[in-house]
């Protein structure tokens, strides 16, 4: 099985807690790293250096999606926090739905929060490949 992976971070979010964070989601699936076909976040995060680390790590395709094209994808978790700081109530459940081509019911993990020792937050959500 094929994945996209969708991730939201605060800025200046290390490697190593978007490391921790998708690896302890990809062990909620049941999934390993090769399962990953892509990547994808909000285009507010299109320079965020952890974030292109990992797309490198993996290596994987990384797509960026506006706030606009978040905005309109329906998501089982919806943030009103999100919303006010990225002009959508979803970053990681979204772009992991847009970027796996696929509606809801396709989520595998829906929203994986960690806070990892840098004091940053990342989320991460896994959509099955269509």
């Amino acid at each position: 099985m094929k994945v996209a992976v969708g991730i939201g971070c605060d800025r200046g979010t290390s490697l190593a807690t978007l490391e921790a964070a998708l690896s302890q989601a990809l062990a909620e699936a049941g999934l390993s790293p090769e399962a990953i076909e892509r990547l994808a976040s909000i285009t507010l995060k299109a320079d965020e250096p952890g974030l292109l680390a990992l797309a490198a790590r993996l290596p994987c395709e990384i797509r960026f999606y506006s706030p606009e094209e978040l905005a309109a994808v329906p998501v089982p978790h919806p943030s009103e926090v999100v919303r006010r700081h990225t002009g959508t109530p979803s970053v990681a459940e979204a772009a992991a739905l847009l970027a796996a081509g696929v509606g809801m019911e396709a989520l595998i993990v829906e929203k994986h929060r960690y806070r990892g020792p840098d004091g940053r937050n990342a989320t991460v959500s896994i959509a099955r490949m269509s």
